[in-house]
């Protein structure tokens, strides 16, 4: 499977993972980090993880430039 296919195929899921561990950073405060770090460590294949990774960056910066809560990124 190609690096394009396998994105095309799990980006709906990683998507959903990223937002599953962005709504715990109120709720966890400050062990959120640490507690994302091994969530996404867990992740398997490494390529998920990444995609992960990438997507919560992306949506905790729209987060921050737009003063969103993360139950309206659904």
């Amino acid at each position: 499977m190609s690096r394009q296919q396998f994105h095309q195929e799990h980006a709906g899921r990683a998507r959903a993972e990223a937002l599953r561990l962005l709504e715990q950073r109120e709720a966890l405060g400050p062990r959120w980090l640490a507690w994302v770090a091994t969530e996404l460590y867990a992740l398997k294949p490494p390529e998920f993880a990444s995609m992960v990774r990438r997507e919560l960056e992306r949506l905790s910066n729209a987060q921050s430039l737009h003063g969103t809560a993360s139950s309206s990124l659904h």
